[in-house]
Order: C-alpha cells, then sequence, then structure tokens
C-alpha cells in the first residue's frame, strides 16, 4: 500500500464521471453515486457527471468533450465493460487513447480477484491517457467502483502517495503535444 507524504500539499483534480447504461438515470445510479461521493470526499472536485447510452458515438463523443475541456483532468466511467453485446466501452474508448494503461487493469483484476474469485474476468476494465486527461473505465457495479476508487484510483490520484502517482507527472503528460493543457493550471 502506498504511504501519504504529509508534508506535501494535497492537490485536488478535477474528475468527471461517465456513467455508461441503457437503464439507469441519475436518481438510481448508484455507481455514479459511488464514485462522485468518494472523489469529493477525498478532496477532489466534481467536474462533471453524466450518463450516456451504450453507444459508441455517444461514449466518444462525452469522452471527446471532456478530453477537450482544459477544467477536467480525469475521467472515470462505470458500466459497459463486460461480455454483452451492448457492452462497448472498451470499444469506445480505447481508440481514443495515446497511451494505454495495462498496469490499470491487472491492478483492477488482482484487487477483484481477492473479492469475487475467477469472475474477475468478466471485466475488461481498462485505461488510458489522451489529450493530458487520464480516463478510467470500471465495471458498472458499485462494489467495482468501491475497489477502483478505494484500491488504486485514491492513492494513484493523491499527489501525496509515495513512492510516485500521476499527479506528479500530470504537467508532463502532453509535452509531445506542446499544447500545455496539464500545465494552464
Amino acid at each position: 500500500m502506498p504511504r501519504i507524504d504529509e508534508s506535501k500539499p494535497f492537490i485536488p483534480l478535477n474528475i468527471a464521471v461517465l456513467t455508461i447504461s441503457d437503464s439507469r438515470a441519475l436518481a438510481d445510479d448508484k455507481s455514479g453515486d459511488v464514485l462522485a461521493d468518494r472523489l469529493v470526499a477525498a478532496g477532489h472536485r466534481l467536474a462533471a457527471r453524466d450518463i450516456v447510452t451504450d453507444d459508441v458515438p455517444a461514449i466518444q463523443a462525452k469522452v471527446r468533450e471532456w478530453i477537450a475541456d482544459p477544467g477536467v483532468d480525469a475521467i472515470i466511467t462505470t458500466g459497459g465493460t463486460g461480455f454483452t453485446g451492448r457492452d462497448v466501452t472498451p470499444e469506445a474508448i480505447e481508440p481514443l487513447f495515446e497511451k494505454r494503461m495495462d498496469g490499470f487493469s491487472i491492478a483492477f483484476h488482482m484487487l477483484s480477484h481477492a473479492k469475487i474469485g475467477v469472475s474477475t474476468i468478466q471485466s475488461r476494465a481498462t485505461a488510458g491517457v489522451a489529450g493530458a486527461t487520464y480516463i478510467f473505465c470500471l465495471p458498472g457495479s458499485p462494489g467495482a467502483c468501491k475497489d477502483g476508487w478505494d484500491g488504486i484510483l485514491a492513492h494513484q490520484l493523491d499527489y501525496r502517495a509515495q513512492p510516485c502517482n500521476f499527479v506528479e507527472i500530470m504537467p508532463r503528460l502532453d509535452e509531445h503535444l506542446k499544447r500545455g493543457k496539464a500545465r494552464a493550471k
């Protein structure tokens, strides 16, 4: 488990939460609630929250909008990572990645395996970076969202977490593009 360096300041991030579902609305979006509640409780800002259907163009349009928004540092999606015909989140989002984060999927499956055993193979959790924005795709269950946040994201999105974290490298995410989104704060 990472340790927290209390001598460093906490740096709040602007995090958007996207629920991908054909059957949920904000009023009954338990997984989106879990993520929004946890990120705010950790000290981050909920930059945006929305629900889109399991539709590749709709998912891509919303994620592209948030990638282009300098007020969004990270996007967390929930839903659409399974194997049914309507589960299209990885197909929609992975083509947007400039860099894929293979370790996220591995870490998520390790955490999940400890809780649900081999059933974890039914998830295609994925993550990457696009336009200096971190994107994490979690399954649609509240339990999976709790595991993903508590076990991985709460630490990696905390500047004080040691030995390393995603926040400390944010200013360099788009150095190859010379756009400076991460430095524009």
